[in-house]
C-alpha cells in the first residue's frame, strides 16, 4: 500500500523516468508513503488503473508529456470514474501551458505548472495533513517557479539495480538554456541553473560504482559553462573503462580549447554529441530567433570527425517557417559534407507554449492539432511535400542513421545532391511497400540491393560488395534512442524533442 503513487507513461521500457525520481527525492518525510509505478504507452490503460488502484493510494502524481498525452487523458478519466475520492495531480511540459484548452486539465485535481521538484511535496503535504479531498482553498493551477539546485535533493541512489541493469540512465548537471529558439520550451526564460558540482559527481562516482556505463546526460545546453563541462569530461576521462558511453547534447558553435583537449582523449564511440543544427538558413534562423556561428558550427563538426572519436548525431528540422525545400535541401547536404555519424531530420513540432505560433498567418503554418502536433503544411510546403518528406525522415532512419548501411548509403546518390538522390529512393521505396515500418531488414536490404542495380544502375558487384561490409558491421551503442526527450515538470523529466518538464519533472 502507498499514499502516494507517482507514475507516468514512458515512450518504451527502456526509459526511465527521470522526472518521478526527483519528486521522489524530494518528499522529503512523505517518501516512505510513496511509491514509484513506471508504465509504457503500449500498456492498456485499464491495467495501469489496476495497478494503481491495487495500492489503494490517495494521491496520484501524473507525468503527461508529448509521447503519452493521448494516453495519459484516458488514465486520468478512467481513475477519477472508477475513485472519485481520489486526488489525481498531473504536470509536465505538455499540461504547463496552454492549460484552458485541454480537457485532461479539467478532469484532474491539482495541475502543476514548471518545474516540480519541490512544489509537488508541498502540495501532497497540505492535502495529507488536512484531508484527503481537494480543497475549495487551494488553486486548481498552481505555477511552480523553477528551483534552485542547492534546494534539490539529488535523485541518483533512487535508480534500482534493475534500472542499471536494462534502462537508460538520465542525469543532468544544469536546467535552462540562454537562447530563444522559437519552437522550444527552452525559450520562455526558464533560467540557466547548475547543479553543485561535487555533490554531482559525487553521485556520478555512486553510478559508476554501481555499474553504470552508459549516461544520458539531458542537459539542454551542456557546453555552456565551460568551467562545469570540462571538469565533468575529465572526471570521467579518468574513470573510463571499456564500455563506457557518455551522450551530452552541445551548443554547436561553442567548443573552445578548454574542451577540445580532454575531448581529444576519449576513446572511439565513448562520447556522442547531439548538436542541433536546426537549419542554416540565417534568414530562417533569424526569424525563428536563433542564434547561431554556422561557420563556426562547420569548423565544429569538421574538427570532431577528423581530430576525434565523438559519435556525432546532428539536427534538422523540417517545415520551419520561411524555408522551402531547396533551402533544407541545401542545408541538408551542407551538414552531409561534414561527416556526422547521424542525422536526424525531424519535423516542426508545435509544442504548447512556444512562440513559434506567431508565424501561423504569414507562413500558413498548419500543424497536426493531435499529439505530436507536427507540421502539416506551410506556405512553402505543400501537404504531399511535406508527406514525401515525412517518409523521407523515416527511412533515412532505417537507412543511414540504422548503422545498417554505412557503406551502401552514399551509393544512393553517386554524383549531385545527397538530399535529392536520396528523396527519389525513400519515393521508390514507398511506391514499392506502401509503408514506412515493419521493414524487415533483409527484405530493405533486398529492396536497396535493387534499387541501386535497376534504378542508380550501379554494378552488381559493387552493391554486393558494400552490403557484404555491411552485414557484418556492429553499430556504435547510442543513447539517443531515448525518449522523445524526459524534461521536467511534474512529473517526468526533460524534453522536447522537446519540452522540459518535471512533474514538474
Amino acid at each position: 500500500m502507498a499514499d502516494i503513487i507517482l507514475t507516468t507513461l514512458n515512450a518504451r521500457y527502456a526509459h526511465c523516468a527521470f522526472g518521478l525520481r526527483y519528486l521522489m527525492a524530494n518528499l522529503g518525510e512523505l517518501q516512505a508513503r510513496a511509491r514509484i509505478l513506471e508504465f509504457d504507452i503500449n500498456q492498456r490503460p485499464v491495467d495501469v488503473v489496476e495497478a494503481i488502484l491495487r495500492h489503494e493510494p490517495k494521491l496520484v502524481g501524473l507525468g503527461v508529456y508529448i509521447w503519452n498525452a493521448t494516453q495519459s487523458l484516458q488514465l486520468v478519466a478512467d481513475l477519477k470514474r472508477m475513485r472519485p475520492e481520489l486526488t489525481v495531480i498531473i504536470g509536465g511540459p505538455e499540461v504547463s501551458y496552454e492549460c484552458d484548452q485541454q480537457e485532461i486539465i479539467r478532469l484532474a485535481d491539482y495541475v502543476i505548472t514548471g518545474e516540480g521538484d519541490l512544489a509537488f511535496a508541498e502540495l501532497c503535504r497540505d492535502i495529507l495533513q488536512s484531508r484527503t479531498t481537494p480543497s475549495s482553498s487551494r488553486p486548481h493551477i498552481i505555477p511552480a517557479p523553477p528551483p534552485d539546485f542547492d534546494r534539490l535533493v539529488l535523485p541518483y541512489d533512487l535508480y534500482t539495480d534493475t534500472d542499471i541493469a536494462h534502462r537508460v540512465i538520465y542525469v543532468e548537471a544544469s536546467r535552462g538554456c540562454p537562447f530563444e529558439c522559437e519552437f522550444c520550451l527552452s525559450s520562455l526564460g526558464v533560467p540557466v541553473r547548475n547543479a553543485p558540482l561535487e555533490p554531482f559527481l559525487a553521485a556520478m562516482q555512486r553510478l559508476l560504482d554501481r555499474g553504470v556505463r552508459q549516461f544520458k546526460f539531458v542537459d539542454r545546453t551542456f557546453n555552456l559553462n565551460l568551467k562545469i563541462s570540462s571538469a565533468i569530461l575529465r572526471f570521467f576521462l579518468e574513470r573510463y573503462r571499456a564500455g563506457l558511453f557518455v551522450h551530452f547534447e552541445m551548443i554547436p558553435d561553442r567548443l573552445p580549447q578548454a574542451l577540445r583537449e580532454p575531448i581529444r582523449k576519449f576513446p572511439l564511440g565513448a562520447l556522442q554529441f547531439e548538436v542541433g543544427i536546426q537549419t542554416f538558413n540565417e534568414k530562417v534562423a533569424k526569424l525563428i530567433s536563433r542564434r547561431q556561428d554556422n561557420a563556426k558550427a562547420e569548423e565544429n563538426l569538421h574538427w570532431l570527425r577528423e581530430e576525434t572519436g565523438v559519435h556525432v548525431h546532428a539536427d534538422l528540422i523540417v517545415g520551419l517557417p520561411g524555408e522551402d525545400l531547396p533551402s533544407f535541401a541545401a542545408g541538408f547536404d551542407r551538414l552531409v559534407a561534414l561527416g556526422p555519424q547521424e542525422i536526424q531530420v525531424g519535423l516542426l513540432k508545435r509544442l504548447r507554449g512556444t512562440p513559434i505560433v506567431r508565424h501561423d498567418r504569414e507562413w500558413s503554418m498548419v500543424y497536426s492539432p493531435h499529439p505530436p502536433y507536427e507540421i502539416f503544411q506551410t506556405k512553402l510546403i505543400d501537404f504531399f511535400t511535406m508527406q514525401r518528406l515525412r517518409r523521407f525522415a523515416r527511412y533515412w532512419d532505417l537507412i543511414a542513421n540504422s548503422g545498417n548501411f554505412v557503406e551502401t548509403t552514399p551509393l544512393l546518390w553517386p554524383a549531385g545532391s545527397p538530399f535529392h538522390g536520396f528523396l527519389r529512393f525513400s519515393d521508390w521505396l514507398y511506391a514499392q511497400t506502401r509503408q514506412t515500418h515493419s521493414i524487415a531488414l533483409a527484405r530493405l536490404r533486398e529492396l536497396v540491393a535493387r534499387y541501386l542495380t535497376e534504378e542508380v544502375r550501379v554494378a552488381r558487384e559493387e552493391v554486393q560488395r558494400s552490403l557484404h561490409l555491411d552485414t557484418g558491421r556492429s553499430r556504435i551503442p547510442s543513447v539517443v534512442e531515448a525518449p522523445p526527450r524526459q524534461a521536467r515538470h511534474l512529473v517526468p523529466s526533460r524534453s522536447q524533442i522537446d519540452g522540459q518538464i518535471r512533474l514538474g519533472p
